[in-house]
């Protein structure tokens, strides 16, 4: 496994606009701000490619397991294996299960257990979190 990726605010805001990242992205990222449903760039995306880590880079998922969950987010049926760490979390007053890269703990969405077989679960992502790398 690769080392974790430590940086400062202040290193990720730039590394984040040197990208081109949208200006949400940093607070999705780097303090768990959630998109507002259907309004991410990648909810109706369904080209062939990955997606990665707006952060770090880090390959998350592959575009074959993105489905249309109707939820507002992209969602996907299954991470890459390692590439996602699992954290509960209590905000809002509701207990769900916070995604997070593995590789820089960028804050990615949340992940349910009500999506398609063979699975069962549904990667809800913020797509400011996000980016799409075509084949």
């Amino acid at each position: 496994m690769t080392a974790k990726i430590h940086r400062t605010d202040d290193e990720w805001r730039e590394l984040l606009r040197k990208k081109g990242a949208e200006p949400l992205a940093f607070e999705v990222t780097r303090h768990a701000a959630t998109e507002r449903a259907f309004t991410g760039k990648y909810e109706h995306v369904w080209a062939d490619g990955s997606y990665h880590c707006i952060c770090c880079g880090a390959k998350l998922f592959e575009a074959d397991a993105k489905f249309d969950s109707g939820c507002g987010w992209p969602s996907f049926s299954e991470a890459l294996p390692g590439a996602i760490t699992e954290k509960v979390d209590r905000s809002h007053g509701m207990m769900r299960v916070e995604t997070v890269c593995s590789q820089c703990d960028a804050h990615l969405g949340h992940v349910f257990e009500d999506g398609p077989a063979p699975t069962g679960l549904r990667y809800c992502m913020n797509s400011a979190s996000l980016e799409h790398k075509p084949k």
